[in-house]
């Protein structure tokens, strides 16, 4: 029969808001965004009041690892499952600020209103309405006296029979003697079981990630400036979102404004380029895999537990030497003269705004992909052609969308082994061959989707090659991207919804062109063979109804550049299927055209 390998023992949740305010519970306290909204906070609450079971928290103690003097040391609780509940109880029973996706920093107030026994999320008309309590957190401030609270209320409702009230308020206040289940899992098991009950137990709902598990595992760690560390992560993704959290940081976290730390990521504060705003997870792995050589980030957590891959044993100077290159890792991400090189690089392979950027992790690879090339000693301009092109690559191959750890694990590995420069070489021969650019690219680009990276890089690609926008003289491409352009339809949309086409159908990318609104407006809902007639006959001297161009040389050469047959101005209309085919094709061939200058 297996052994069971954890040991459950119920805890007041009085006792488990004590551990995680003395850090005997690594929960960090900005490290994960808080996802729950505030009426998920309120259920919570009811279920404790009304005594309903509210799930278990799962911990699971650091490994014992050997220290130089041959001892073994123990380390904090983990809490692998259970995060938002804990949070949500720190926020609204003991009033704690906490940290939103957007990065904005709230207090939850949850009211209660004790003739009613009913808890709500508190708002102006609760707050102006005396039958609440406006937030319970008052109820359970260390100096609050149940006495003061029953005449404080009975004041302000005579009518309310305040024994009764009494009697609820203490029983609200006795909420945290409920007992919570703790699965604490054994600490000799090692990190890669752990993990899989991680994953395991966290399949569902707001799940946890590999980065989440390994951010709790930098927190708890004292010795190493782990808790510094995962702090310096966090605020410089949140800078890079919101430069003006700069001097919240400095009021109201000294000692790492003071910190080496903070100085390396002051520059943030001027920027609002969004090209590449990084969250924790991109930056533990861009850190990891660069300096590590690994791509998965459950051997980040087991190399910071001090995991010797080698021997299988826990050991102090495996984890320290790991705390020591994930720092290194950390810097070298944060480094001004990194980071504007990579969105540089980016810039001039044509992906000049945030709307044409969708895979984060093929930038993460690139950005990788950089700081190897710096390590190595690499020239400059070899970096940028190969980050280039293999940024391109990854996007219209989907290198990293599947099974992301995986790529890039073999990626490092395989760079590791023969070169950056070999092996990126003779990946893009093998992924881009001829019959790619003439046969599967067209095929892939059968889509409806604007955001699909085929679409993405042919606006990169027009970007990149200076074209000029669909019928215009002098707005090229780029002008429009940075203006918010039009995305707009060759065939156009109602007169193709007129002959009973779908959706997917009449938004085919091969039939979008980016062109000026007042082109797109003049244009309307023409049939192609009106407006292309009108068309050649502006360049024969005839009235200027799209644009400014009124040469047949210059706007043949206009349509090439827009992949749109200039056939069609000699009244040669195909069939919108025939259209959309012919176009796929020469929309594939300028993108090769573009990939070849990279």
């Amino acid at each position: 029969m297996a052994t069971q390998r954890y040991s459950v023992t119920p805890h007041p949740i009085e006792t488990l808001l004590t551990w995680v305010k003395s850090g005997e519970i690594a929960i960090p306290e900005i490290q994960r965004p808080f996802v729950w909204d505030a009426t998920k906070v309120r259920n919570l609450l009811d279920s404790l009041y009304q005594g309903y079971p509210v799930g278990y928290l799962i911990a699971w103690r650091n490994p014992s690892v050997r220290l130089k003097d041959g001892s073994t040391s123990s380390g904090k609780r983990i809490l692998i499952d259970g995060q938002q509940r804990v949070t949500a109880l720190m926020a609204a029973l003991l009033g704690q600020e906490v940290l939103t996706k957007d990065y904005e920093t709230v207090r939850i107030r949850i009211a209660f209103h004790p003739v009613e026994e009913r808890f709500e999320v508190s708002n102006p008309a609760i707050r102006k309405d005396s039958a609440w309590i406006p937030d319970l957190s008052a109820v359970f401030s260390p100096d609050a006296s149940l006495t003061e609270l029953t005449d404080d209320y009975s004041e302000r409702n005579p009518d309310a029979d305040r024994k009764k009230v009494s009697r609820i308020l203490e029983r609200v206040r006795k909420i945290i003697n409920n007992h919570v289940g703790i699965i604490e899992l054994a600490e000799d098991l090692d990190i890669e079981t752990v993990t899989e009950i991680f994953i395991r137990v966290n399949s569902a709902g707001a799940s946890l990630s590999q980065a989440d598990f390994a951010m709790s595992k930098i927190a708890a760690n004292d010795t190493y400036g782990g808790n510094m560390l995962r702090k310096a992560i966090d605020y410089f993704c949140h800078l890079a979102v919101a430069p003006e959290f700069l001097s919240r940081i400095e009021k109201g976290d000294k000692a790492f404004a003071s910190s080496e730390f903070l100085p390396k990521m002051r520059w943030l504060k001027d920027v609002n380029d969004d090209l590449y705003d990084p969250s924790y997870t991109d930056m533990l792995r861009v850190a990891f895999t660069s300096e590590f050589r690994r791509g998965k980030l459950q051997d980040l957590v087991a190399l910071l537990s001090g995991r010797n891959f080698e021997t299988k044993q826990y050991e102090e100077a495996v984890a320290e030497e790991a705390f020591a290159r994930l720092k290194t890792g950390v810097l070298n991400f944060m480094n001004k003269t990194h980071f504007d090189r990579l969105t540089m690089i980016l810039r001039s392979a044509g992906f000049i705004t945030s709307n044409l950027i969708r895979s984060q992790n093929a930038i993460n690879f690139a950005y990788i992909l950089y700081l190897r090339g710096r390590a190595e000693g690499m020239p400059a301009a070899d970096i940028e052609r190969l980050v280039r092109r293999w940024y391109v690559m990854s996007l219209l191959r989907g290198r990293y969308s599947g099974s992301p750890e995986t790529a890039f694990d073999f990626d490092i590995r395989q760079i590791e082994a023969r070169g950056l420069l070999t092996y990126s070489d003779a990946v893009i021969d093998a992924e881009l061959p001829e019959s790619f650019w003439t046969t599967l690219l067209p095929q892939e680009m059968e889509t409806s989707s604007a955001s699909s990276p085929y679409f993405l890089v042919y606006q990169a690609a027009q970007a990149k090659l200076g074209d000029l926008g669909f019928l215009s003289r002098d707005i090229t491409v780029r002008d429009l991207l940075l203006n918010r352009s039009d995305v707009h339809h060759v065939y156009p949309r109602n007169h193709l919804k007129n002959q009973g086409l779908t959706r997917g159908r009449y938004n085919q990318i091969a039939n979008f062109v980016l062109a000026q609104s007042e082109i797109n407006i003049a244009i309307g809902d023409k049939a192609p063979a009106v407006y292309f007639a009108e068309l050649a006959e502006q360049c024969n001297g005839g009235p200027k109804k799209y644009g400014g161009i009124t040469e047949m040389e210059e706007l043949r050469a206009n349509l090439a550049m827009s992949c749109v047959p200039d056939t069609m101005l000699d009244g040669d209309i195909p069939d919108f299927g025939d259209f959309l085919e012919m176009r796929r094709h020469l929309m594939a061939t300028r993108i090769k055209t573009y990939f070849e200058g990279l």
